[in-house]
């Protein structure tokens, strides 16, 4: 039976560092403050909001919300960041993506200033973890997979590790953290070739697919660390991994769970780049 890799036992030890950073802050007079920007009233987006907004509030962060007409133009909205850039009040904005299609994605990222893109989105910030510079925000997913691993004492020098993603979001940027933790590392794709021979040889194994339930057992070996990131619904409607856990977990040596993994980390992550910000202000 494999190790069950929790992320709440390491989401409660960055909140504590938190709680002890955001008292020194307002000792000096400073409060760490999320500006959130939502376009439009997509529930999915409103949800995600509130879980922010709670999880600030039980740690003294605030929050505000910066809602706007979804048809508002890319002008407008750099006007925005613009605004938010010069506001000494806000540490870090975050933004729901993706944008209306007819906004131009690419001059609003670029117009947040890299000091408060607590959520990766300036290009500079993400340029940064590809020349094996950590000291500015990285992706929060990525790092939430890192902190698990570091947490549970995977030593990933040497060790064979396997991403199953190839995005700019998660796959690229944990390639290079990887890497810099002196790990070799193999980035998996859809049209990769014998997939279950690829994982299966590999020490730590990240899928990130979005299809539930889809690694079974040939894919790994009673050694594997599996971090599971993607979520999805399966068959039943219930919430589910990458990978199919139950048998899986009966295989191999240390796996995250889903939900209650990767995801539960990697808002507090998050929280972190904005006390973080507002320290640096």
């Amino acid at each position: 039976m494999a190790e069950v890799l929790k992320g709440k036992v390491v989401a409660d030890k960055i909140k504590e560092k938190m709680k002890s950073d955001i008292e020194e802050l307002k000792k000096n007079g400073k409060v760490p403050t999320l500006g959130i920007v939502r376009l439009g009233d997509n529930p999915d987006d409103i949800s995600y909001e509130r879980s922010i907004i709670k999880n600030c509030e039980k740690i003294g962060i605030e929050a505000k919300v910066f809602e706007r007409d979804i048809n508002m133009t890319t002008e407008e909205l750099i006007s925005l960041m613009e605004e938010l850039n010069n506001d000494n009040t806000i540490s870090g904005v975050l933004m729901f993506r993706p944008l209306p299609k007819h906004i131009d994605e690419g001059k609003v990222r670029e117009a947040l200033s890299p000091s408060k893109d607590v959520d990766c989105m300036h290009p500079r910030n993400l340029a940064r973890i590809f020349e094996g510079d950590l000291s500015g925000f990285a992706p929060c997913t990525p790092k939430a997979a890192m902190e698990i691993l570091l947490n549970s004492g995977v030593d990933l020098e040497g060790k064979n590790v396997v991403i199953v993603n190839r995005s700019m979001v998660l796959g690229k940027p944990l390639a290079m953290m990887m890497l810099n933790q002196n790990a070799t590392v193999t980035i998996c794709h859809s049209r990769t070739k014998d997939l279950p021979e690829v994982t299966k040889k590999a020490d730590v194994v990240v899928t990130a697919l979005g299809k539930a339930k889809f690694f079974d057992e040939k894919y790994f070996n009673e050694n594997s660390i599996c971090i599971d990131v993607g979520i999805s619904l399966d068959e039943e409607g219930n919430l589910s991994g990458d990978i199919d856990y139950e048998p899986v977990s009966e295989l191999v040596s240390m796996i995250t769970p889903v939900p209650g993994g990767v995801g539960s980390v990697t808002t507090s992550i998050l929280l972190s780049h904005v006390v973080e910000a507002c320290k640096r202000m």
